[in-house]
């Protein structure tokens, strides 16, 4: 089958080689929202043909009443590609320009994505984590992922959902964030140039950073306006609190376009994918195409992703939830799928794990304590994606013996710190900075807070003071560790070398 090319959100040109029946809407729900549509007098956000970009609804219309699952109903309940339809059945969709063509298109042949992801730390985090799910079921429907990493975006900065410009990054921070992010991808995706669907990973500082600015701004500027940039969403928000708002941030949006328009040419990307807060400058994107290269080209979003209680995804009271097992152990990951609020569990394993949905449709079922099987699950089968199932027997072995009271403590997959038996000996180390280095507090104040408020222990013996230090005493006999514990919970191990 010929190679089509899908974008996510960033562009990208060097090939990186990483190592390494649904159901459908119910029609009388179509019919309803037909009517709903009827009554309303405006231009349709969601249509089966493109708008020019003077038409379409701004970021400032970006929310609920814009899910596709309400504006374009029934055309969502017709979808007959696998990979439409993997999206629209667990929850995956928010806007998307011209879902009907869309849908032809992905029924003709394999086509191609992008998703982009800036370099602004050297791991992501489990927010990014809906937007790689997406590309794994693109792969798996058989079509053909582009991973694009911002090298050269990220020396801009994406000013989308900030009050303030993001700090500077130089060439040696944005190339090991590179390198740290670019590795998590072959976990989930199949990279290599053997079968058509094979993802590859490619980087924008390829051809932005060759771009002449008087030649890009003759070429290029004229198809942007100044009034319909300001009406985006990340725009207005900085201006309506009177927050500085850089030139360089301005051109980020710009730059985005250009990409979605570079892999249309040199990889035949149709589409781009990425998160709601991103639909003003995807849209931007594909109108660069047709006014450009006379080519259509599509945007297809997800809904940003909260909690329950309205808090964002990716985010605990200790920091963010990494995907690099060296930034976050296995144990942790585990634990931070496991304490999912009752109220997001089975809409978090239609995302975040690729169980079937009438298995999960089973568990929705459970009430009361017996939601913790459903949670266990959903630890289980997200950890599982990330890290493989290795790791899960010595989590639940760990899990069972330090807090069940089972059989001798297993401290395997809990993170560790290694010190000096000399330091021990002498004055000691302060618990509130092993508290901290072990990632149990996310500072040495709230480590203090930690300990002042009861909930810290060394192995099982309360610590009493804030100002209390770990010695050689605290270990026992033959025994090279001891268990830190913050809460009930969470533990870390300190490992003695002589």
């Amino acid at each position: 089958m010929a190679t089509f090319t899908l974008s996510l959100l960033m562009g990208g040109c060097r090939a990186f080689r990483p190592v390494s029946s649904l159901s459908r809407p119910a029609l009388s729900l179509a019919t309803s929202m037909k009517q709903q549509q009827q009554q309303q007098q405006q231009t349709r956000l969601l249509a089966t043909t493109a708008p020019p970009a003077e038409d379409e609804t701004t970021e400032a219309a970006a929310d609920a009443d814009t899910s596709i699952y309400v504006r374009d109903a029934e055309a969502l309940a017709k979808v007959q590609s696998p990979f439409l339809q993997v999206m629209r059945d667990r929850g995956f969709l928010h806007q998307c320009t011209g879902i009907t063509e869309l849908d032809a298109k992905l029924m003709e042949k394999t086509q191609s994505a992008y998703l982009g992801f800036d370099a602004t730390a050297d791991s992501l985090h489990v927010g990014s984590l809906l937007q790689i799910m997406i590309l794994r079921h693109l792969q798996k429907s058989g079509h053909k992922p582009v991973v694009l990493i911002g090298g050269g975006t990220s020396k801009v900065g994406d000013p989308t959902g900030k009050d303030e410009s993001r700090v500077m990054l130089n060439e040696e921070i944005i190339g090991k964030n590179k390198a740290g992010i670019s590795k998590v991808f072959a976990k989930f995706l199949q990279f290599g140039d053997e079968q058509d669907n094979d993802a590859i990973m490619v980087d924008n500082d390829d051809w932005l950073s060759e771009l002449k600015y008087l030649e890009f701004l003759r070429d290029y500027g004229t198809h942007f306006t100044i009034n319909r940039m300001l009406s985006f969403e990340s725009v207005k928000q900085r201006l309506d609190r009177e927050a500085p708002f850089s030139f360089l941030e301005f051109n980020y949006m710009i730059l985005q376009a250009y990409d979605f328009l570079e892999l249309h040419r040199r990889y035949d990307t149709i589409l781009q994918l990425g998160g709601s807060d991103q639909w003003g400058n995807m849209v931007s994107g594909t109108e660069l195409g047709r006014r450009v290269d006379g080519v259509q080209l599509f945007a297809l979003t997800a809904p940003l992703i909260t909690t329950s209680d309205g808090k964002k995804m990716g985010k605990t009271a200790n920091g963010a939830v990494w995907l690099n097992a060296d930034k976050l152990s296995e144990y942790d990951y585990w634990q931070f799928w496991r304490n999912t609020d009752d109220a997001d569990v089975i809409r978090f394993m239609k995302l975040f794990t690729e169980l079937p949905l009438d298995q999960i449709a089973e568990l929705e079922k459970l009430q009361g304590s017996d939601i913790n099987q459903a949670k266990i699950v959903l630890a289980d089968e997200a950890t599982t994606l990330l890290h493989g199932s290795e790791c899960l027997a010595g989590i639940h072995e760990t899990i069972s013996n330090m807090f069940k009271g089972g059989g001798s403590a297993s401290t395997e997959g809990l993170n560790r710190v290694t010190v000096s038996k000399s330091d021990l000996e002498g004055d000691g180390i302060r618990f509130a900075d092993l508290f901290f280095d072990l990632g149990l507090a996310t500072s040495k104040k709230d480590a203090r807070r930690l300990i002042q408020g009861g909930g810290a222990k060394v192995s099982e013996t309360k610590i009493e003071s804030d100002l209390g230090k770990l010695t050689i005493d605290d270990f026992e006999s033959g025994s090279n560790e001891v268990v830190l514990r913050a809460g009930k919970k969470r533990a870390g191990v300190v490992e003695f070398q002589e």
